[in-house]
């Protein structure tokens, strides 16, 4: 079995929790997942079966999107509703001050990384760190927010969607606008609705995985393993072609010079390769993917 599940991932459980639930369902060892999710939060997860695992690298960048919810007026250990509250104060801004804050948090910004957060720093997870009573400086870091918008204000809550970079941490943004308004905020709630091309909307629960791989039918919702490559151009090799891929070689392709990437596939529709280009019009495997896989 090879290829990736769309997973709606639950409240409550880690993300290396739903891959040994995959583990168990699909008999493999080889499974993996993408964009880890918070305990707390809920959504997308792009869990690779397989062969599949290879394609991680393709899929981490990807941008994501949240709708979140972020509490007013309470600061806690965790910048989320899974820490202890350490301040609260007043919340004495009203809907125009939150939108005008949130306008100073869209394109490229400096955010700091959450010390309850799964970053090494000398070869340690901040996590860890801060279950021993630790805090450590952390360097700020960029995050890119394309789209920052209030999706619904009942206060002391507001409601956002959010459209950003790979790496962002909302936690962190709830944190820092709350400290804009001065009156502090953590997250309440979070759901990632979309990772990269993969919407809530394709994925599924682990409820219906467990009821599909009881039935001998988990492979009805598993993507091939190009749909990791989605945004790549496709190209078909000759048998010729995919056997020099196969040895890691270097071979002629009349393509686009200005693509940086390829996925080739054989007659059959199998991935074979990501292809990229070398010198005088060459093109060399970056990964191969197994055969018959």
């Amino acid at each position: 079995m090879n290829g990736l599940l769309i997973i709606n991932k639950p409240s409550g459980i880690t993300s290396h929790d739903v891959v040994n639930v995959v583990r168990r369902l699909a008999n493999t060892q080889r499974v993996g997942h993408t964009g880890t999710l918070d305990p707390l939060a809920t959504g997308v997860l792009v869990v690779l079966v397989g062969a599949a695992t290879r394609l991680a690298q393709f899929i981490d960048d990807n941008d994501k999107a949240y709708r979140a919810v972020v509490r007013l007026g309470e600061t806690t250990t965790t910048d989320d509703a899974a820490g202890d509250i350490v301040e609260r104060h007043p919340v004495t801004v009203g809907r125009a001050e939150v939108e005008a804050a949130l306008a100073s948090f869209r394109g490229t910004i400096l955010q700091v990384p959450p010390m309850h957060s799964a970053i090494k720093i000398g070869g340690q997870k901040l996590y860890k760190l801060a279950h021993r009573g630790k805090a450590i400086e952390r360097a700020p870091r960029p995050v890119t927010i394309h789209r920052l918008e209030m999706a619904a204000w009942t206060p002391p809550d507001v409601t956002l969607e959010v459209v950003c970079s790979a790496g962002t941490y909302i936690r962190s943004l709830a944190r820092d606008l709350g400290q804009t308004l001065g009156c502090g905020a953590h997250l309440t709630a979070l759901t990632r609705t979309a990772a990269g091309r993969f919407t809530l909307s394709q994925s599924h629960t682990l409820e219906t995985l467990r009821a599909l791989a009881e039935a001998g039918r988990l492979t009805e919702v598993l993507l091939p393993p190009q749909a990791a490559l989605a945004g790549l151009p496709t190209i078909t090799l000759t048998v010729e072609q995919e056997r020099a891929a196969r040895h890691g070689q270097t071979f002629p392709l009349a393509v686009a010079t200005e693509t940086a990437m390829l996925q080739a596939q054989n007659a059959a529709g199998q991935l074979v390769a990501v292809l990229i280009p070398v010198e005088a019009g060459g093109w060399r495997p970056k990964l191969v993917f197994p055969a018959g896989a």
